[in-house]
C-alpha cells in the first residue's frame, strides 16, 4: 500500500509539473517556451527578414517566436544580455563589441550570455542623397543637416566611423537621429540633405524613396574605406551593383558588415540546431521574399568574430564545417 501510495504521489507530481510547463509553453527539456525575437522597425531589412523566419518557425513545432520591434543592433543586444530576449539580429561590428564589453559597450557590467547563429547577409553602408542634390560627396556633407539613424542603431555607429573617417565630426555636420522611414520622408520633403542606412540592398524605404523622387548614392572608397577597415575588422568592401534602386545607372563602391542572427546561450543545444537547420532549409524562400541573397551555410560562419551556439555548431558539423562554441 505505501509503495502504490508513492507511486501515486509521483504521478500526481508528474503531472503537475508536465502541466505547469505546458503552461509555460514548454513542453520538453529539448524545447524552450515562446522566444521573443529583437528586430528594427518596420520598413528595415532586419523586420521583414524577422517576419520570415518567425513564420516558418512557427509553423515547424519547434518553439513559438514573437517578434519585438527595437531601435536596432544595440538595443537588440542589451535586450539579449539582459534576457528579455532569446533571439536577435545585429551587425556584426556591434556584436563584437558587446561581446568584448568595447566601444559603446566598455562601460557597461552585462554578461554576454549570447553566441552567433550564422551570418546572414552584407549590410551595406548607404549614404544616400536626393538625385537633384548638388552633393557629390561624403566630404560634402560639411555643413548639411544629415539622418545619422536612430538611437542605439547599428547605423548611427556606422555613420558616425564613416563621417570621421572623412574627417568631418558633430561640430561640422548638423546630425539628427531618424528611423529609416522617418528620415526618407524628411529627405524627400528636403528637410535634411543626406541620409545614412546600414541595411542589405535593395532597402524597401530606399527603393520607395528612389521611386517618388530620385536618388542618389554616394561612395565610400579610397583611403577613408581603408581607414574604417583598419579600424574595424568586421568592415568589408561592398558594392552596390547599377540598378539596385530605381534610377541608379552606377554601380557604387562603399563597405559593410554582416547581419547576424544571434541566439541567447541559456536556449536549448537540439532547439537552435533544428531552428538552424530551419533557416538553411528556408534560405531561398526567405532570400526570394527579401529580394536579398542569404548567405549559404559555409558564408554564414565568416565575419561573425564570436563563438557560435553549440546547437548551431552541432547543425554546421553535419554540414562540415567546423566552428568554435
Amino acid at each position: 500500500m505505501q509503495t502504490l501510495k508513492h507511486k501515486g504521489i509521483a504521478v500526481l507530481l508528474a503531472g503537475i509539473m508536465l502541466a505547469a510547463l505546458l503552461l509555460a509553453g514548454c513542453t520538453s527539456a529539448d524545447t524552450a517556451r515562446r522566444m521573443r525575437m529583437g528586430v528594427a522597425g518596420e520598413g528595415g531589412v532586419y523586420h521583414a527578414f524577422g517576419e520570415g523566419f518567425a513564420a516558418l518557425e512557427n509553423d515547424s513545432g519547434n518553439g513559438a517566436v514573437e517578434l519585438k520591434n527595437t531601435a536596432g543592433s544595440a538595443a537588440n543586444l542589451r535586450l539579449l544580455m539582459g534576457d528579455y530576449l532569446q533571439l536577435a539580429v545585429a551587425q556584426a561590428d556591434l556584436v563584437q563589441d558587446a561581446y568584448e564589453q568595447s566601444g559603446i559597450f566598455q562601460d557597461e557590467e552585462m554578461e554576454n550570455k549570447f553566441c552567433a547563429v550564422a551570418a546572414l547577409y552584407t549590410e551595406a553602408c548607404q549614404v544616400i542623397v536626393r538625385a537633384d542634390s548638388d552633393i557629390q560627396s561624403v566630404e560634402e556633407l560639411q555643413g548639411k543637416t544629415v539622418s545619422i539613424g536612430a538611437e542605439e542603431s547599428g547605423s548611427e555607429q556606422n555613420a558616425w566611423q564613416i563621417l570621421s573617417a572623412y574627417g568631418l565630426n558633430e561640430k561640422l555636420v548638423e546630425t539628427i537621429n531618424l528611423n529609416y522611414e522617418d528620415a526618407a520622408a524628411q529627405l524627400k520633403a528636403g528637410r535634411i540633405d543626406a541620409m545614412f542606412i546600414t541595411a542589405g540592398a535593395p532597402s524597401a524605404v530606399v527603393t520607395a524613396l528612389a521611386e517618388d523622387c530620385g536618388i542618389r548614392l554616394l561612395c565610400v572608397d579610397g583611403a577613408a574605406a581603408k581607414r574604417l577597415q583598419d579600424s574595424c575588422s568586421s568592415y568589408s568592401v561592398c558594392t552596390i551593383p547599377a540598378g539596385t534602386y530605381p534610377g541608379q545607372e552606377e554601380e557604387v563602391q562603399t563597405v559593410g558588415v554582416k547581419a547576424v542572427l544571434l541566439a541567447s546561450a541559456a536556449l536549448p543545444e537540439k532547439q537552435v540546431e533544428q531552428l538552424t537547420k530551419l533557416l538553411f532549409d528556408g534560405r531561398e524562400n526567405l532570400s526570394t521574399q527579401l529580394g536579398i541573397r542569404l548567405d549559404t551555410e559555409a558564408e554564414a560562419t565568416e565575419g561573425v568574430g564570436i563563438p557560435f551556439h553549440k546547437g548551431a555548431a552541432a547543425y554546421y558539423k553535419t554540414a562540415g564545417i567546423t566552428v568554435a562554441s
